[in-house]
């Protein structure tokens, strides 16, 4: 009984180290048996010996620091709680322009650039961009002799037209037009408002379509850009790289043959 029991426990034991060593190896590895071979061993003794060599180098750095020593990175870092915090740089490619000039070409981009501008100016044809929200407001000025005459100034009087037209920017009439001739078109209110609301989606669609012929132009001038690089003239970045602009490069002039 005596003799039993140590060799359960030995035996349980040699059992784990062999189900460690079978879980540390690679799959691939462990059709050669349990004993490890001398290929395994070296390349573990390898990766330690890196590792170790690694925290002794970054241990003698932090010895031989110097705290006044300057280093660039010291430009755009700030020192928050005794912890170096790096400022947020802005942002040069979005995740969409990456993702287009990664997989797709110039020609490429530039042919969907020109079908948005086509539609773009059909839909300009369509709508005339005469109420439409983004387009900058008109001015109309009004000049007097007098401050009285600017106390007493009614819009609608000197436009000789409707209170209600006022707002418009086309089809104004005026009154004495509105008292000879028959309104013309559709004046059931129910229609108007649809008539409105489609008018309104049109000029979202172009609102939509105008940004995305602006996205593609710059995508398209930043993969020109990193083309022109592969050149191996000498040049000189003048602007850096941003969301809504490719980076800009002097080259150095060369005379041609």
């Amino acid at each position: 009984m005596s003799m039993t029991r140590p060799y359960l426990s030995r035996n349980l034991h040699r059992r784990g180290e062999e189900k460690a060593m079978l879980e540390r190896w690679p799959g691939f590895r462990k059709h050669l048996g349990l004993l490890e071979k001398k290929k395994d061993y070296k390349l573990r003794a390898d990766d330690y010996r890196k590792k170790q060599e690694y925290l002794r180098t970054l241990r003698k750095k932090a010895l031989e620091k110097n705290p006044d020593e300057f280093y660039y990175k010291m430009t755009r870092a700030k020192l928050q709680d005794g912890v170096h915090v790096i400022k947020e740089t802005k942002e040069e490619v979005t995740p969409e322009q990456l993702k287009l000039m990664r997989t797709q070409d110039v020609k490429y981009i530039e042919m969907k650039r020109l079908a948005e501008a086509k539609k773009i100016e059909r839909l300009k044809s369509e709508l005339h961009l005469l109420d439409f929200q983004g387009k900058q407001q008109n001015k109309h000025v009004f000049f007097f002799d007098t401050k009285k005459e600017v106390e007493q100034f009614d819009i609608a009087t000197h436009l000789r037209t409707a209170p209600e037209l006022v707002d418009r920017v086309f089809n104004r009439p005026r009154i004495e037009t509105l008292q000879k001739e028959k309104v013309k078109g559709v004046t059931h209110q129910t229609r108007l408002k649809r008539i409105a609301k489609e008018r309104q989606q049109q000029y979202n669609c172009l609102t939509q379509r105008i940004e995305r012929e602006k996205k593609l132009f710059v995508v398209a001038q930043k993969i020109q850009t990193r083309k022109d690089l592969l050149d191996k003239t000498r040049k000189v970045k003048v602007k850096k790289e941003t969301v809504n602009s490719p980076a800009i490069y002097k080259f150095q002039s060369r005379r041609k043959r």
